[in-house]
């Protein structure tokens, strides 16, 4: 049977007529983000990133972390689907997340934009980092049944004008479409490590497919 296209896929979504699975992804269109090896093409501060079996490795389990810390990368994206997979490890406060279309603020070590959260009580969420400082979207509860405490989970970030979507282990906990005016449809892509007790966060398999016009 042959797969639907996306776009007709969403508008049957929309409706009702399927449910929210995330769509099968055309492998030959990712592009890796990360090597797996290194952090090339990726900015921040390495005191608190590092590679570590084939994946980075924001934050440690040996201290606490003062403050938020991001890893950016160098190129700015628009419209685009990214996957990765990623693992939380630490306490009950215990918190990362994935930011998009995101900016670094000058003279600061926080980023403004989306974030694609983590953490207890935040996985799934759609949260608007050093901005509006709020949630925009909570997730779909029934959607966060397939989430894997302390193990590798799926994320699906899509971005498509002010429509955007998140998925976690194939089930979508976001629709949401950006009503504000003014708000950047463009920027860099960030791994976080929040600030709090001893956590680690893990990304990898980290690949991006841009949506053209």
């Amino acid at each position: 049977m042959r797969a639907l296209p996306f776009a007709l896929l969403t508008a049957l979504i929309s409706v009702g007529f399927v449910g929210a699975e995330e769509p099968a992804p055309d492998e030959a269109a990712f592009a890796p983000l990360f090597d797996g090896q290194t952090l090339a093409g990726w900015e921040g501060n390495l005191d608190w990133f590092r590679v570590e079996d084939g994946a980075i490795v924001a934050g440690t389990l040996e201290k606490a972390i003062p403050r938020n810390e991001f890893l950016c990368t160098e190129a700015e994206y628009g419209d685009f689907e990214l996957r990765l997979k990623v693992k939380l490890v630490g306490g009950a406060d215990a918190n990362a997340g994935i930011q998009f279309r995101t900016r670094r603020i000058p003279d600061n070590h926080e980023v403004s934009g989306y974030q694609a959260d983590m953490g207890e009580g935040w996985w799934g969420c759609l949260y608007d980092e050093s901005r509006r400082n709020r949630v925009l979207a909570q997730a779909d509860a029934e959607a966060l049944q397939s989430l894997k405490p302390g193990d590798w989970n799926d994320y699906v970030i899509r971005c498509e004008g002010p429509r955007i979507q998140l998925w976690l282990n194939g089930q979508r906990t976001v629709d949401y479409t950006e009503e504000e005016q003014g708000i950047e449809q463009t920027g860099v892509i960030a791994v976080q490590i929040h600030g709090g007790g001893p956590t680690e966060a893990w990304y990898k398999d980290v690949k991006i497919k841009v949506i053209e016009d």
